[in-house]
């Protein structure tokens, strides 16, 4: 219950931030976490990524880097 009150307040927490460019961090943010989940899956609880857990950490990281990387105005 503590855990997903503090989880609820991290995001809500998140949205009070003002600098512009704070929502393409967190998003790229959420896709290395989501990377560092599965290699925490495979290293701490010893669950093998599949091919599409593989793929689908792909998709993020190049999600991630077009976020990241594109160019701007």
């Amino acid at each position: 219950m503590g855990g997903g009150i503090l989880l609820a307040l991290y995001g809500v927490i998140a949205t009070f931030q003002t600098f512009p460019s704070f929502g393409r961090v967190y998003a790229a943010y959420g896709g290395v976490f989501i990377v560092l989940s599965v290699l925490w899956g495979w290293g701490i609880d010893k669950k093998t990524p599949d091919l599409y857990d593989w793929i689908g950490a792909g998709i993020c990281l190049i999600g991630v880097s077009v976020m990241l990387l594109g160019p701007r105005q």
